[in-house]
Parts: structure tokens; C-alpha cells; sequence
């Protein structure tokens, strides 16, 4: 019998690290048990941007995902990718004295490759093992979709697309809700038409001109596809009671970011790595600035070993008879290849 997953230890491609920093530069973030190849950290005291760095674009340069901005250069901010983390200099998003900071960092590749396979040439980093990939493409299109080599090497179920010259919003596509149901990361707002209608498959994702894609501009992309065991994209219907809807997931996770595709509530992560059990969890939204904060009805949500359910009717999780995208990375799959189950937090 086939094994139920390839990936044992998910946590040699994505891992959680909360740190408190003490406001010095050259401060070492460890424990992510991997030279990460994307940084995705948010102050949970303070009303901080989030900040995403990778190691295409390089250390020292970042954008938000609560701002409509191109971001750039930033001196005192990810100084360095580490073998078992990374450093940061005194900005306080990343090192404000006795703060607590929640770092989600993935796995990519060593080095960059030229991804030729589209319409134009992109530059990639992809872990196909993990569904993961960070590419940058500039677009020659003046109409129309563009086609980009994502290196995944299976269909990509996620995008996250920013352009880099430009201080447009951020488009989120996902399989489940396809061109006409695009999403917005820096803003609650509903779907909208937008990302791409072109071919999106094992080799290639579309991008849309004037949307995702803009002549002689660079974009940036995170993309993601469901791995059996390790992560999942899908979505769920709310129905608006307390007693919610349970996800199978295949894997007890680690990370979850929720959306409603049909209204403007909030993006949505449940703060789950404190200590604890559930009915501790809060949540941060990658569209605010805000700190952590509670649902109308908490814990909000239970983090089981084969996935979660929704414990809340709030509209942010659970409004009646709207669907939900969401993003799961495991923790423990629901068991391993040699036999050992997860458990529920």
C-alpha cells in the first residue's frame, strides 16, 4: 500500500516561529529549522505592517500585505536568510524591544532558476515536494493574458501577485474561485474580475494585463498548490451558528488563512502556536495592521488532527450560506508514512 503522505516532517518546508526581540540590529530569529526562502512576520502586540521578504528579490527589500505598495528598500529590516532562521536589524515591524512577533517561513529552493516555459521567461524558486514556488516575471503583454513558468511542476491552486513598480492592490486567485472571483490581500473587499483567464496548469498561471500582469513592469508571485498530508486550498460554506463547519484537511494544521468570497469580511489566521489548548486561539488579519484580537464568540475555531471546524458565527469565519477560500499547512499529517497519527491541539 502507498504511504499516506511523502512529507513526514512539515516542518522541514514551512514552519511557525514566534520571537521577542530586544530592539538591537543584528538580532538572530532560530528554530525554523530550514534557511527560509520566504518571511512572512507580523507584529501580535503592536499595530505593525506585515512585512514579506524572499530570496528572490533578496534581503533588505520587502512589501506589506496590508498596503496597496510596491514596497522597497528597507536597511534594518531581514538582514540575512540563516541556515536555521534569520537576522534582522532595528526596524521596529521586525524588531520592536519585548515584542512578540509570529514569523511564517517557507522552504523554496537553493538558488534561482529561468523558468521558460511561458510566454515570457519568469525567475524561480520552487520546492515541488511542498507545492511552493516564489516567482518574478516582467510581462511584455499590452492586452490579453500572459502565460508564467511557476516550476511547481503540478497545478497551482493559490496566487499572490504584486507588482513591483506600481502601488496596486494585491491580487489573490485561487482554483476555487477562478477569473471572475479574485481577491483582494490588502483589502475585506468581495471578488471581482481580474487575474487571469488564460491557461493555469502543471507548467503555466495566467495573468491578466492591467490586473496581475502590466507591460514592462515586474510582478511579483507566491504560489501554492494542495500537497496530499502537508497542505491543502479549498473552501467551505458557513451556516452562521456556533456549531460550525468542520474542514477535513488530511493533516492537523499548523497555518490557516481564511476569506469570504462573498462578502468584505476580513482575511483571517488563527494565532495558534501559544500555549495552550483550543479555546486559546486568537487572530491576526494579513489586510490590517491591527494586533492579535478575538472573534464575537470565542475560541472561534478548534484545531483538530485531521483539519479544523469553525466554533464561531462570526461573519469573519462563518456567515450563513457564504463560502470561504482557504489556505492549510500541516503541522502532523493526519499519519505519517510509517504509522503515527496526529492529534487534535
Amino acid at each position: 500500500m502507498a504511504a499516506y503522505t511523502d512529507i513526514d516532517k512539515p516542518s522541514q518546508h514551512f514552519n511557525v516561529v514566534k520571537y521577542t526581540p530586544d530592539g538591537n540590529a543584528g538580532f538572530n530569529v532560530t528554530g525554523v529549522g530550514f534557511q527560509p526562502d520566504f518571511v512572512w512576520a507580523k507584529s501580535l502586540k503592536y499595530s505593525e505592517d506585515w512585512q514579506m521578504v524572499d530570496s528572490i528579490r533578496g534581503v533588505q527589500t520587502a512589501v506589506q500585505s496590508n498596503l496597496a505598495s510596491s514596497g522597497g528598500t528597507q536597511a534594518q529590516g531581514l538582514t540575512s536568510f540563516d541556515s536555521d532562521g534569520f537576522t534582522v536589524g532595528n526596524l521596529s515591524d521586525w524588531n520592536y524591544n519585548n515584542d512578540d512577533i509570529n514569523a511564517y517561513c517557507w522552504k523554496a529552493a537553493t538558488s534561482n532558476s529561468t523558468n521558460t516555459n511561458g510566454d515570457v521567461n519568469s525567475t524561480v524558486r520552487a520546492n515541488q515536494t511542498a507545492g511552493f514556488s516564489v516567482v518574478k516575471a516582467t510581462s511584455t503583454a499590452t492586452s490579453g493574458n500572459t502565460s508564467i513558468g511557476h516550476g511547481i511542476g503540478k497545478n497551482v491552486d493559490l496566487i499572490f501577485a504584486r507588482s513591483l513598480a506600481q502601488n496596486f492592490n494585491w491580487d489573490v486567485w485561487t482554483r476555487e474561485t477562478g477569473y471572475t472571483g479574485t481577491h483582494i490581500l490588502n483589502t475585506a473587499s468581495t471578488g471581482r474580475t481580474g487575474f487571469g483567464s488564460g491557461t493555469n496548469d502543471s507548467n503555466v498561471f495566467s495573468a491578466l494585463y492591467n490586473f496581475s500582469a502590466y507591460n514592462g513592469e515586474e510582478y511579483l508571485y507566491y504560489c501554492f498548490s494542495s500537497v496530499k498530508g502537508y497542505s491543502k486550498i479549498g473552501k467551505y460554506e458557513g451556516n452562521g451558528a456556533d456549531d460550525g463547519t468542520f474542514v477535513n484537511c488530511g493533516f492537523k494544521p499548523a497555518f490557516i488563512m481564511i476569506k469570504c468570497m462573498d462578502a468584505g469580511e476580513h482575511w483571517n489566521i488563527p494565532h495558534s502556536n501559544i500555549p495552550g489548548f483550543n479555546g486559546d486561539i486568537q487572530f491576526i488579519s494579513p489586510n490590517l495592521s491591527n494586533s492579535l484580537r478575538n472573534m464575537d464568540d470565542n475560541p472561534g475555531i478548534d484545531i483538530l488532527s485531521n483539519g479544523f471546524k469553525i466554533r464561531t458565527s462570526d461573519n469573519n469565519l462563518n456567515k450563513n450560506q457564504d463560502e470561504f477560500v482557504f489556505l492549510a499547512i500541516a503541522e502532523t499529517p493526519v499519519v505519517t508514512s510509517t504509522g503515527i497519527p496526529a492529534t487534535a491541539r
